[in-house]
C-alpha cells in the first residue's frame, strides 16, 4: 500500500469512528441549534399574541379571569402552535424554493416530527377545551378545524384570509365561553379583532415576492378605521344587571322603581308565583331578594342597589370604575399604541410593496395584535388586564429579535 492510500483509509477510518462516536464539544454545540429550530418552526415569540385573546373575551362578558380563563389559553396556546407546526409541514415544497433556510427544507427537523407535533398539540388544546367545560370545548372543535383547514386546504385560495380571521375571532370567543359560558356579549370584540387578521393575512400573502400597494394600503385602512371604532366604549350595563352577568343569574330586566315594583307581574316562569298573579304593594319575590340585583327587597334604596360587595365584585371583573377618566385615557393610549405600531410599516409598504418591506408590515400587523387585544380589554372597562395584556408586547418584541415570527 503506499502511502497516501495508508493516509486515506487512516483518514476514513478515523471519520468512521467520528461519525459512531461524536464528541461531547459537537453535542453540545448541536442542541442549541436543534433548540433553535424548533422555536423558528413554532415561531414562538409569536405566542406572547396569544394570551389576550382569551383575556379580551372574558372582560368582554363582564367577568374577572377564573381558572378557566387560564385553562382557555392553554388551549389556545396549544392549537396556535399545533397551526405552526401544520403549517410549515404543509408549505415544507413551496418553501424548499422561497425559504430554504426553514427548519423543515433546512433538513433540521424532519416532517414527520413537525406533523406529529401538530397533531399532538391539536389534542392537548382540544382537552384542555374539554377541561373548561363543554362550552368552551364547543368554540374549540371549530377553532382547531379552522386551523386545519386553513393550512390543508384554504391558505391558497381566496378564502384563506377569511378562515384566519375566524381562527383569531373564535379563539377570542374561546375566553369568554371558558369564563362564564356565554359569547354573545364577546361577538363584537371578536368582530374588531378578526377584521385585524383579515388585513394582516392579506398583506401576508404577498410576503416573498412583493407586489401590490393596494395590500398594504387596505391593511393601512382598516388600522386606522379599527383605531376609531375601538376607542368608542360599548354601553355599559346597569349596575343590578352587570352584577347578575357576573353570577350567571338570569336577567330581570325589572323595574326598580317604586310604582314599578307595585305593578310588577310574575310570568309563571319564577320559582314561585302563578302566572299573571300580582304581588302585593310593598311586597318582593324569592327571586328578587339578591342583594345588589334589580328588584331588591323595597327596604333597599332605588340608588343603594350597587351595594359595597357589589362595587368590589363590578371593579375586579371590569365594570364601570370610580375614575373613567382615567380608564378612558388608557383606552386612548392602547388604541394610539395599536395605530403606531401597524400603520408605520403599512405606509412603508404602500410605498415600496417589495419583499423586506411586505415582511416588516406583517410582522408589525402581527406585533400590533397584542395592544389592539388590551385596547378591546380595556374598553371592556377591565383596566388591570389591559394593562396586563399590554405588558406582553415588549416581551414579544426582545424575544422577536432572536427568532421571526414570519
Amino acid at each position: 500500500m503506499r502511502p497516501s492510500e495508508a493516509d486515506g483509509a487512516s483518514a476514513a477510518a478515523g471519520s468512521t469512528v467520528a461519525g459512531s462516536a461524536p464528541s461531547p464539544e459537537r453535542g453540545r454545540v448541536d442542541r442549541p441549534n436543534r433548540r433553535l429550530a424548533w422555536a423558528e418552526l413554532l415561531r414562538l415569540p409569536a405566542l406572547f399574541t396569544v394570551p389576550g385573546d382569551a383575556l379580551a373575551g372574558a372582560a368582554a362578558t363582564a367577568a374577572a379571569p377564573n381558572p378557566h380563563t387560564l385553562l382557555a389559553i392553554g388551549s389556545s396556546l396549544c392549537l396556535y402552535e399545533a397551526g405552526m407546526a401544520l403549517n410549515d409541514w404543509a408549505d415544507r415544497e413551496e418553501d424548499a424554493a422561497e425559504r430554504p433556510h426553514r427548519p423543515l427544507p433546512s433538513g433540521r427537523i424532519h416532517p414527520a416530527a413537525a406533523l406529529s407535533t401538530a397533531c399532538a398539540l391539536t389534542a392537548a388544546g382540544l382537552a384542555l377545551a374539554g377541561c373548561a367545560g363543554r362550552p368552551a370545548l364547543a368554540v374549540a372543535a371549530p377553532l382547531a378545524a379552522t386551523v386545519w383547514a386553513y393550512d390543508l386546504g384554504l391558505k391558497h385560495t381566496s378564502a384563506g384570509p377569511v378562515a384566519m380571521a375566524a381562527a383569531r375571532g373564535l379563539d377570542l370567543l374561546l375566553g369568554a365561553a371558558a369564563t362564564t359560558g356565554r359569547t354573545r356579549e364577546a361577538l363584537g370584540s371578536a368582530a374588531l379583532l378578526g377584521t385585524h387578521t383579515l388585513a394582516v393575512t392579506v398583506v401576508s400573502r404577498q410576503e416573498t415576492r412583493g407586489g401590490s400597494p393596494l395590500a398594504p394600503l387596505a391593511a393601512l385602512a382598516a388600522t386606522g378605521l379599527l383605531t376609531r371604532l375601538v376607542t368608542r366604549r360599548p354601553p355599559q350595563l346597569p349596575a343590578g344587571r352587570r352584577e347578575a352577568a357576573t353570577h350567571g343569574l338570569p336577567d330581570t330586566r325589572a323595574d326598580t322603581s317604586a310604582t314599578g315594583m307595585a305593578r310588577r307581574r310574575w310570568s309563571g316562569r319564577g320559582p314561585a308565583g302563578p302566572r299573571g298573579a300580582a304581588w302585593p304593594r310593598g311586597a318582593v319575590g324569592p327571586s328578587e331578594a339578591a342583594p345588589g340585583l334589580p328588584g331588591a327587597p323595597a327596604t333597599r334604596r332605588a340608588s343603594g342597589l350597587a351595594s359595597s360587595t357589589g362595587s368590589r365584585i363590578r371593579s375586579a371583573y371590569g365594570g364601570p370604575t370610580p375614575q373613567p377618566a382615567a380608564g378612558a385615557a388608557l383606552l386612548r393610549a392602547l388604541a394610539a399604541a395599536y395605530a403606531a405600531t401597524a400603520a408605520r410599516p403599512y405606509f412603508h409598504a404602500t410605498l415600496n410593496p417589495s419583499p423586506p418591506l411586505t415582511q416588516r408590515a406583517v410582522t408589525g400587523g402581527i406585533r400590533a395584535t397584542i395592544p389592539l387585544q388590551a385596547a378591546l380589554t380595556a374598553r371592556s372597562g377591565a383596566a388591570t388586564t389591559a394593562l396586563l395584556v399590554a405588558a406582553l408586547a415588549p416581551l414579544g418584541r426582545r424575544f422577536g429579535r432572536k427568532v421571526s415570527v414570519t
